[in-house]
């Protein structure tokens, strides 16, 4: 194992996932019940092959994955011989020569257990032509309610986001809008009607989606999340139909710093990257001279294409792309 002190795995419905060694075997435990029994692999080497022993389907698979995954950040994949496959879960199994694999990149693409529910109908594409002249896929309904929940093992916290709601969070928008820290880069201040206002117009926009971000339940940051296409950033790159944006703020101090950031914003891209398929690109564009937000996005695997300039700001405009989120996706 490529780490000193593998940890048993929160699952977002409660779940409790374990892998542990005796008399030269692995078990694999989920809330202490038993879910296969595989032989020891040879070596350091834990993406196998493992030999099935006893149990097995999916969910044994799934755990094993899990597990592995997110307790050793240098493995690609996972190998197992004699899967008992159920066809349940839907997880990407490759099948060769007797041997199921599972890629680390196809593995966190799965929107169980992150999403509520599970995997959501794509909504079919229609093109509609948008206010600026702009030809765009007809967005979806927006959702309402927890959207996402991961554990975060670097904090031993939950993260979760959910749809902003303005009677519940609209004092607290309030608050953290007139921070001087937030006032600074995001020059969105005002009254609580003035804020009110500011969401209901976003409330009413089929392209953008307030959410708030949770640490065990409590909220911490506010997030706008949007459709590229037919966002004020389309004229300044080559939007994709699906690609999303974001713009974030922290709001409760007790919540800064580099290792909280890691967490919420790896699961943020995370996110929207399973919101749908069809997204290949995320991209956000946080003035040029916020340094530090930068260097966040960058140790995230953002890029900076460019510097532009906006009537408002000077901007940066920072990108990752699917296939590079989920390539070395690290949300262990």
């Amino acid at each position: 194992m490529k780490t000193s002190s593998p940890k048993p795995l929160h699952l977002p419905d409660g779940g409790l996932i374990d892998l542990c060694r005796a008399d030269g075997r692995w078990f694999i435990h989920q809330d202490d019940r038993p879910l296969a029994v595989l032989r020891d692999c040879a070596g350091d080497d834990m993406s196998g092959p493992w030999d099935l022993l006893q149990g097995g389907g999916e969910r044994a698979l799934h755990g094993l994955c899990h597990y592995l995954f997110c307790n050793d950040a240098t493995l690609h994949c996972v190998c197992v011989a004699n899967l008992q496959s159920t066809g349940a879960g839907g997880l990407p199994v490759i099948e060769e020569a007797g041997i199921s694999r599972v890629e680390r990149s196809q593995f966190w693409q799965q929107a169980w257990p992150w999403l509520p529910g599970g995997e959501r109908a794509v909504f079919p594409q229609l093109f509609v032509l948008g206010e600026h002249g702009r030809r765009h896929p007809h967005r979806p309904p927006k959702p309402a309610g927890e959207l996402y929940r991961r554990f975060g093992h670097e904090l031993g916290q939950w993260f979760s986001l959910r749809a902003l709601d303005i009677d519940e969070d609209l004092q607290r928008f309030n608050r953290w809008q007139n921070n001087p820290r937030v006032l600074h880069f995001w020059q969105e201040g005002g009254t609580l009607e003035e804020h009110r206002d500011y969401l209901q117009r976003l409330a009413a926009d089929p392209h953008s989606q307030a959410l708030i971000g949770c640490f065990n339940g409590q909220p911490f940051a506010y997030f706008e999340v949007y459709w590229a296409k037919e966002d004020r950033i389309a004229p300044y790159y080559d939007a994709g139909d699906y690609d999303r944006g974001m713009h974030m703020l922290v709001g409760e101090e007790a919540h800064r710093g580099a290792q909280r950031v890691a967490c919420w914003l790896s699961s943020l891209l995370h996110y929207l990257f399973l919101d749908d398929p069809r997204t290949q690109r995320v991209v956000s564009e946080p003035r040029a001279d916020n340094a530090r937000m930068i260097g966040y996005m960058q140790a995230a695997r953002l890029h900076c294409e460019k510097e532009f300039d906006f009537p408002h700001k000077r901007a940066a405009l920072m990108m990752i792309s699917r296939e590079r989120f989920f390539d070395r996706c690290m949300l262990a």
